[in-house]
């Protein structure tokens, strides 16, 4: 079944779709990595598809990839990968799996934001020091 044809057919009516007033229709499946209710970024039709996901231990992030060769084998079709790399050597990982590996280019500039935007969340958040006031202004308020 061609790719338009699984989309004319789950268009309108899938367990992933998020309709809300005033908004464009969004989609929560694995697989569509831009949230985007429409044929180019949906994950359950196309062959070749890859989700990003943060790691159990929330170090890392899990990159999971459709294997198009087992389409007809549900049950090993997907295959995952945990990469816990710092975040710049994994970014280049993932752009240089879209590179050699001819997978989907029209998705990675929203893959490797999906995994950034992770990273970033998964730092560990410094507290800022409080800056004590120097000069005339802060020894006359402490006459006071």
């Amino acid at each position: 079944m061609t790719d338009f044809l699984q989309w004319e057919i789950i268009k309108n009516h899938h367990a992933y779709l998020v309709k809300r007033p005033n908004v464009r229709p969004l989609s929560k499946e694995l697989f569509n990595v831009r949230n985007i209710h429409g044929m180019k970024a949906n994950g359950l039709i196309h062959r070749r598809a890859i989700s990003i996901q943060p790691a159990n231990d929330n170090k890392g992030v899990i990159v999971t990839k459709k294997n198009p060769k087992r389409l007809r084998q549900p049950a090993s079709q997907n295959y995952s990968v945990v990469m816990k790399a710092g975040p710049r050597r994994l970014l280049w990982k993932l752009a240089r799996m879209f590179k050699y590996q001819n997978y989907r280019r029209d998705l990675k500039k929203a893959t490797l934001r999906r995994a950034s935007a992770i990273l970033k969340s998964q730092r560990t958040k410094i507290a800022k020091k409080r800056t004590v006031k120097r000069g005339m202004s802060s020894k006359k308020k402490l006459k006071m």
